[in-house]
């Protein structure tokens, strides 16, 4: 009898060491999403139907099958029944503020010099910047972008919007020749950025940068003087690029009939740090130049289309192993600035000018918004894919609604079919910014409102006596 007891308290005891093994083996994250179908756009493009992502600070600790769940305990799960749960989308070029500014003069021909330089003389200011900014980082998130690049004007302004909501972003401040809102020549615009740099060089989520507008609004000694600043503080360098004819126009002029690539390289300034916007108008020769040198590429569909300014051989750079993301242009210019409802036009575009209904499928289009925009932004290290030890930039994809049944590959059904409103959760930094539509970081009605309240400035500012005078 004594040993059977013995023996029985000796299997309790046993147990008992096993259970609180077992309890201490559960590790404590943040945030655990389960049950989705986790699309990681990692090297192998893994996909886990009933996945789980671990979510700890503000970086992912592990992606797998349903079992890794139970090795954790989460102060929040999101159980999404089998949505799309994938890396948050990279925007690689925009204007962010001129969302104030949407929907005028759609249709005027060269509208860039004869219409939006002219508005921004009499309207851009701080006030502006900031009002534009949140109505663009609302959109943005809501569209699952996580990650931005940005060129404009009191960037410094659009900082401080990038940081309370929560977002990551590359903002560079613009510097051109001619006087502008915060700056009466390049030399002063140097100068802002310069302050702004030292300002924004140590911010977890927001990198600045310098932004010379383009090579033919700026001068070869201005370029080169941006080209080592940048070197020297170890900051990108963002530019539009092979975008126009008037461009190329110039640039030929002033360069012994070199293309704007072929002069960005002859002068020094093609380079690692450098994110070009547009490479509408660009050689197989430049593309070379472009992949040699390891310049990111912003790859702007809808508003080089609306422009007719041309399609850019995107497809072409990317096959060849082009740093190239998917960017949307100003919102004054591609009108919308959120990458998913881009995906259907990059694909089907590029399908028709190549006569090809094989180009361009779904998983590149995909790729180009995730990995491929980190590789553009030369961020690939931390961002652009679900994999342990990157950070926690992850949105998840509604696939119950109308639009998003039936599922039978998630890439096509993400390309041919999701829009922004099938965004239901946005993660950034390890922090749930929206979840189920809901904004968690701001508020979303006063942002509307004020920027609402505003276009009365800009009606005013384009009609004088009734008559339309910009």
């Amino acid at each position: 009898m004594f040993a059977k007891r013995h023996f029985l308290k000796k299997t309790l005891l046993a147990t008992s060491i096993l259970f609180a093994m077992s309890v201490n083996a559960t590790e404590n994250v943040d945030l655990m999403i389960t049950d989705a179908t986790v699309l990681t756009m990692n090297d192998n493009k893994t996909i886990y139907e009933h996945g789980t992502v671990v979510i700890k600070d503000n970086k992912i600790i592990a992606v797998g099958d349903a079992s890794i769940s139970k090795q954790y305990k989460a102060d929040k799960i999101l159980n999404v029944a089998g949505d799309i749960v994938m890396p948050g989308l990279i925007n690689t070029h925009t204007h962010v503020s001129m969302t104030v500014f949407r929907s005028l003069a759609d249709d005027v021909p060269n509208r860039l010099h004869r219409y939006i330089f002219p508005l921004e003389k009499k309207l851009v200011s701080r006030n502006m910047v900031r009002i534009g900014a949140n109505l663009g980082n609302l959109e943005m998130v809501k569209g699952g972008v996580t990650t931005y690049s940005d060129m404009y004007y009191f960037e410094d302004e659009v900082a401080k919007t990038v940081d309370k909501i929560g977002m990551r972003a590359i903002l560079g401040e613009t510097v051109i020749k001619f006087p502008v809102a915060d700056a009466k020549n390049a030399q002063e615009g140097i100068q802002y950025a310069l302050k702004f740099i030292e300002e924004y060089k140590n911010h977890p989520r927001i990198t600045p940068a310098f932004a010379p507008h383009a090579p033919y609004t700026n001068s070869t000694e201005v370029l080169q003087q941006i080209t080592k600043l940048a070197k020297k503080l170890n900051v990108p360098v963002l530019i539009h690029l092979a975008e126009s004819k008037r461009e190329n126009e110039k640039i030929a002029a002033r360069a012994n009939g070199k293309t704007p690539v072929e002069y960005m390289h002859s002068i020094g300034s093609l380079d690692e740090r450098l994110v070009a916007a547009h490479m509408i108008n660009v050689s197989a020769s430049d593309i070379e130049l472009v992949k040699k040198a390891g310049t990111g590429v912003a790859h702007n569909m809808s508003a080089n289309i609306k422009s007719a300014k041309g399609v850019s051989p995107a497809l072409a750079m990317y096959d060849q192993g082009v740093r190239i993301g998917l960017g949307t242009d100003g919102p004054m210019s591609g009108n919308t600035l959120s990458t998913i409802d881009e995906f259907n036009q990059v694909a089907k575009v590029h399908k028709l000018v190549n006569h090809d209904r094989g180009a361009m499928p779904p998983i590149k289009v995909i790729d180009m918004a995730t990995m491929g925009a980190a590789r553009a932004l030369h961020m690939e290290d931390k961002i652009g894919s679900l994999e342990v030890g990157k950070l926690a930039d992850v949105i998840v994809i509604d696939t119950k609604a109308p639009n998003m049944i039936p599922m039978y590959n998630p890439y096509s059904v993400l390309v041919y079919s999701a829009n922004s409103a099938n965004v239901r959760h946005s993660i950034i930094a390890g922090k749930l910014i929206m979840e189920d539509r809901k904004m968690l970081t701001v508020n979303e009605k006063e942002i509307i409102t004020e920027a609402i309240a505003f276009t009365k400035k800009v009606r005013q500012a384009v009609i004088e006596n009734g008559e339309k005078v910009i």
